[in-house]
Parts: C-alpha cells; sequence; structure tokens
C-alpha cells in the first residue's frame, strides 16, 4: 500500500482536550499532517498560542468578542484570522483542507459537521452531539455528498476496527467505565458536588463530558451515535461497565464470535488512528503490558443507578426529535449542575421531564433541529427556575 500522502486538517474546537491531543499528533508526524486551519469558541489565549506554534492560513473564533484580542495577539504570524459561526462553516467545507476534525463539544458543532459532509470531505468526528441530535439529517448529508465519517470517541473507533473484517454482525457492546460513582450508594447521590463528578477514574477529559460520564449520559449519547455510525437497531447496540477501561468495544458477529479492540485509556489513540487511516503509524506510548497481573472485570450497568443511560434509550425508542431533546436537555442540566443551581440526581430529572413535555415533536432539517434545541433549552431552564424540585 503506498504511504499516505500529507494531510491538511482543520481542527474544530482546538483548544478542547480532543482538539489538543489531537495538535500533539500532529508535532509528533509533521511529515503526514499540515494544519490548514484551527479554530475554537472563544479562547483567544490558547488559539494565539496554538497559531504561533503551528502557523495555520486561518483561525478562527466563533465568539466575536475576543476577535480584537485574537488579532492583537496574532500581528506578524501570517495567520487570517476569522470570526463568528459562518466562518467555522466555511472551513469545515473549505476545499484546501483534506481532513476536518469536530472536536467542538455540543450542538454548536452541527452547522461546521453539515457543512463538512456536504462537501464531501473526511471526516474525524469527536462531536457525539451531532449524530445525538441529527442522525438522520448528517447520515443522509454523507450519503448524499460521498463524505466519510471516521469515528473518534474511542469506543466508536473501536467498533469501526473491529467492523473492519466482518459484516454478519448480531449486536455492538459499548464498554463503559463507570465513572466515579460506580459503587457509591445512589441514596447518597444529591449530596454529589462538581468537584467530586469531575474526578474521573481513568479519562483526562473537558468538565462536561466528564459530568456525562458521572452520569452516564455519555454512554446514552454514544449508544445513540453508534445507532446512525453502524446503521444497527437499537436493540443491538448494548452496554457493559468495565471498570478498567483496556477493552473500549466489542463487535459480536452472528457465528457466536466477539472480537474486541484493547488500548490504554488514552484518546491519542483513536485520535491518531483517524489522522491514519487505513493505516497505522508508529507510536511510542500506549502499550499494555501483558506480562503485568492484571484483570478485566465486567457487570451489567444498573439502570436505576444510572437512569441517563436508560432515557437516551428511551429517546431511541420514541424516534423523531426525542434524541435531540435529550441532548438539549441534558446540555442545560449539566450547566446547571456546574453552577452549583442543580443536584446531581437532578440532572436526569429534567432531562425525563423534558423527553415527556417534549414528546412526539420531529426534526428532519438543520432549522427543525436547531429549533427544537432552542425550544428545549428555554422551556428546561424555566422548569428549573420554577420548581424547587430541580434547584
Amino acid at each position: 500500500m503506498n504511504a499516505t500522502p500529507r494531510r491538511r486538517l482543520t481542527i474544530l474546537g482546538s483548544t478542547g482536550s480532543v482538539g489538543t491531543q489531537a495538535l500533539e499528533i500532529a508535532a509528533r508526524f509533521p511529515d503526514k499532517l499540515q494544519i490548514f486551519a484551527l479554530a475554537a469558541r472563544r479562547s483567544a489565549d490558547r488559539l494565539a498560542e496554538q497559531a504561533w506554534r503551528f502557523r495555520p492560513r486561518y483561525a478562527a473564533l466563533a465568539d466575536k468578542e475576543h476577535i480584537p484580542q485574537l488579532r492583537l495577539q496574532l500581528q506578524g504570524s501570517g495567520v487570517e484570522v476569522l470570526q463568528g459561526t459562518a466562518a467555522l462553516c466555511d472551513l469545515a467545507s473549505a476545499p484546501q483542507a483534506d481532513m476536518v476534525l469536530a472536536a467542538a463539544s455540543g450542538i454548536a458543532g452541527l452547522g461546521p459537521v453539515l457543512s463538512a459532509l456536504g462537501a464531501g470531505k473526511t471526516l474525524a468526528l469527536a462531536n457525539k452531539e451531532t449524530l445525538v441530535a441529527a442522525g438522520s439529517l448528517a447520515m443522509g448529508t454523507a450519503r448524499k455528498y460521498g463524505a466519510t465519517i471516521l469515528p473518534v470517541d474511542s469506543e466508536h473507533s473501536a467498533v469501526f476496527q473491529c467492523l473492519e473484517s466482518g459484516i454478519a454482525v448480531e449486536s455492538v457492546v459499548l464498554t463503559a467505565s463507570g465513572g466515579p460513582f460506580l459503587r457509591r450508594d445512589p441514596a447518597t447521590y444529591g449530596s454529589i458536588t462538581p468537584d467530586e463528578a469531575l474526578q474521573h477514574p481513568n479519562w483526562s477529559m473537558g468538565r462536561k463530558i466528564s459530568i456525562d460520564s458521572a452520569t452516564m449520559m455519555n454512554k446514552g449519547l454514544e449508544v445513540i451515535e453508534a445507532r446512525w455510525l453502524f446503521d444497527v437497531a437499537a436493540d443491538q447496540v448494548q452496554v457493559v461497565i468495565h471498570p478498567q477501561s483496556i477493552i473500549h468495544s466489542m463487535v459480536v458477529f452472528r457465528d457466536g464470535s466477539t472480537k474486541a479492540q484493547l488500548s490504554t485509556p488514552d484518546m491519542r489513540i483513536p485520535i491518531q488512528y483517524a489522522f491514519s487511516y487505513p493505516e497505522r503509524w508508529s507510536a511510542p506510548d500506549g502499550r499494555i503490558d501483558w506480562q503485568a497481573a492484571q484483570r478485566l472485570e465486567f457487570l451489567p450497568p444498573d439502570m436505576a443507578q444510572f437512569p441517563c443511560l436508560r432515557l437516551a434509550y428511551e429517546a431511541l425508542r420514541q424516534g423523531g426529535a426525542a434524541s435531540a431533546v435529550l441532548n438539549a436537555a441534558n446540555e442545560v442540566a449539566v450547566a446547571l449542575f456546574l453552577r452549583g443551581a442543580l443536584p446531581f440526581s437532578g440532572i436526569a430529572c429534567l432531562v425525563e421531564w423534558a423527553l415527556a413535555t417534549m414528546h412526539g415533536r420531529q426534526a428532519h432539517t438543520y432549522d427543525e433541529v436547531t429549533a427544537v434545541d432552542r425550544e428545549t433549552r428555554s422551556r428546561v431552564r424555566e422548569q428549573a427556575a420554577l420548581h424547587q424540585a430541580f434547584i
């Protein structure tokens, strides 16, 4: 097989956890990866630092308020500064880029992702909310314009790798660490603080995804994402608790065999695989010591202990815009919890209320998805403010 030519890369969300690790990989492979554009939401200082180091053609901020600061910091760099969400969409579809890494979190990443897919790009997808809120729309756009989606989440990357040698799939099994509260009494969940919830035992992640991991909503979002990425039914996607986070996911085939992908809990491994696919580039770290004594545990998830996982499956069963409602309600609830305005146990309560209130909604276009998202957020904030049970 011929070596992969040097790929020109646009990173959306370059200042976040996935984006910064992606740039580590780019620095490791300067002969294989060239940074074409970097974009972030509002972190002007960090973006300026990245731009000086990697000298992309463009640096963009979605939040226009910090643009003057970014322009000042990049004077003399030769990097052109762009502003606004429309600029992120333009960069995502720019013909000069070979690959786009969608690493910006939340529903705000939907527009640029659809732009990249509409331009037929190779999309390394780390923004699970895109497929949760608009899975049918995103996958339809990819098929229409011949775009390629390479999953970056460790679980979906694992499934993708396991599927490369077989199509007779019976089920997909996503592993979950169980987060920081796997062995904590659910009766004490009301007293959990944000600092406690942010202490993930295995992974170093951003604040929002860390809370999602603690509630296991993150695994629920991954179930929905897997349904769209791999074209499987909801009941074909299973979740198993695996506290060691060594097996990242498994695929069960119709002949009864199971294939698993194993690696250390390091996001640089699936990020690099998306960049190198279909090759595997050498990496200096991330080896499992198979000579060391160790154990791998597997437990069924307790839906009563982790109601957010149950709600994700319920949203899939509801269909329509239910997954977009789930995602929007969860984003608001997590933000309230992090501000100290909502107990940990109230996150699932607000999400369940939103699913019941917005039941039956449909969303087939970008405008319809974003309208459902806005209405859900507004209603959830009102509900949180009006009812002391959620505050």
